[in-house]
């Protein structure tokens, strides 16, 4: 172990500086202008890792933007294979008058290394490649004790549009036993934790049509059905007094909560008044009744109103019945749940209350992203675990994330268990300006990631 931290330590200068070439690359997937950045921040990626050793290195073409496939194999051919997941592009930098630096020339602030991408997701890959180059000179070994294949792709924030067909494409060359994935956020600096599992998408826009024309309301009002009454009664129907979510089986496949990690969740320092005055200074916490605003954010599902709208809304007053409303409503799913299925109940829910004389539409924007989950009892969980406290010396917690990413892609085309390594922390200001990360944490995860390979090893035989 102490080789393993002296490896780092003595590293430590040559991987920023390293960290920093790479950050300098704007490789912004979600903005044409910066396509051959993107292209240019993966062939920088793929020539960084053939100078680390690894044997096999290659850029895979999509339909969009590339991304970059390692291999490592271990010396021994029976041993596990693990894959590493992050993505290289990044988020545009605007409001680019808030930035303090200039986000594409990385600088550091004392322990903080700041610019687009240091946290999100271009650090926490990097440290993969210290961790490994720190286990194999501990050791004295030429090779991993597992297989280790590193995938990086280049359109995560931009929706991973071509990465399921990337992963069906190359499914028999990512062949393995878990997947990890780095990209993702501890509880805090001082409290590190995994996370366990991220939440699912899908969204649904809903159009409710009464009369051919808006009607004036003195001769018509209270005698014809009123397209935005019939949103209202709706809308407020969604949901019953407890807070739960009214579709029929919505909650069918739900994977609920076990009393162990409620209890771990209940570990966590949340202050529930200060978490209020980071929601927008939101004034009482709300949901589904019998769960904490933890586990309400983490695992439970949501039916959100995103927006309502119909008729008059310009100055002055309309007397009117109008002919329309419409609603933009989203459902964040978790572990068990199917976009699609949930799809089809809410269809079938406005078919069974839409009042006669309206008619609606449901249209449905895209296909959603799935939840994904990897229970804390798993070999994998646990042995990532041990490797987290061997690195960070003290206890790790668990959490969940509320967001989505294609991540239960990777575990259903790829057929292997996730297994959340990460660092970044919720204050790393992520997708926002002078985003940083902390190299502390940085340099824990290239310690963990040198130890995981062994943990691994054993536990997935």
């Amino acid at each position: 172990m102490n080789d393993v931290v002296a490896y780092i330590q003595a590293g430590r200068d040559r991987f920023i500086a390293d960290l920093k070439e790479w950050l300098a690359i704007p490789s912004i997937s979600g903005d044409p202008a910066y396509v051959a950045d993107v292209r240019r921040s993966a062939e920088w990626l793929a020539a960084h890792l053939r100078e680390q050793g690894f044997p096999t290195v290659e850029t895979w073409e999509t339909e969009g933007l590339p991304a970059v496939f390692a291999e490592w194999p271990a010396a021994d051919p029976g041993a596990p294979t693990v894959v590493i997941y992050g993505h290289h592009d990044v988020q545009p930098v605007e409001p680019l008058s808030e930035w303090e630096t200039d986000p594409f020339k990385p600088v550091e602030k004392g322990d903080r290394l700041i610019g687009r991408g240091a946290s999100d997701d271009k650090g926490q890959v990097f440290f993969h490649t210290l961790g490994i180059r720190a286990a194999l000179a501990a050791s004295g070994a030429t090779a991993p004790p597992v297989t280790i294949k590193l995938l990086v792709e280049g359109e995560e924030e931009s929706g991973s549009v071509h990465f399921g067909e990337l992963l069906r494409t190359h499914r028999a060359r990512l062949d393995c036993d878990a997947v990890v994935i780095s990209d993702t956020t501890m509880w805090a600096a001082d409290v590190p934790s995994m996370c366990t599992g991220m939440r699912g998408l899908t969204e649904v826009e809903l159009t409710l049509r009464g009369p051919s024309s808006d009607l004036h309301s003195g001769s018509f009002g209270g005698a014809v059905p009123n397209p935005l009454h019939a949103m209202a009664e709706l809308l407020a129907s969604l949901h019953d007094s407890g807070g739960r979510v009214t579709l029929p089986g919505f909650y069918d496949d739900v994977v609920p909560l076990t009393d162990e990690e409620r209890e771990l969740f209940a570990r966590l320092p949340f202050d529930e008044e200060a978490w209020l005055r980071t929601a927008g200074d939101s004034r009482a916490p709300y949901g589904e009744a019998g769960y904490t605003t933890l586990e309400r954010i983490w695992a439970r599902p949501t039916a959100e109103i995103n927006g309502m709208w119909g008729g008059h809304t310009g100055p002055g007053g309309k007397t009117i019945v109008p002919r329309e409303a419409h609603a933009k409503i989203s459902f964040r799913l978790v572990a068990g749940q199917d976009p699609a299925r949930v799809r089809d109940s809410f269809r079938a829910w406005v078919a069974a209350n839409t009042p006669a004389g309206v008619v609606a539409e449901v249209r449905i924007p895209g296909g959603g992203v799935r939840p994904c989950f990897s229970p804390i009892d798993s070999a994998g969980v646990r042995a990532a675990r041990r490797a987290m406290e061997r690195a960070f010396g003290g206890e790790i917690l668990f959490t969940r994330e509320g967001g989505s990413g294609p991540e239960a892609d990777l575990a259903d085309i790829l057929d292997a268990p996730l297994i959340f390594v990460a660092v970044g922390l919720n204050g790393d200001r992520i997708h926002a300006p002078n985003e940083k990360v902390e190299i502390p944490l940085l340099l824990k995860g290239a310690e963990t990631a040198a130890y995981l390979w062994e943990e691994l090893a054993t536990a997935l035989r």
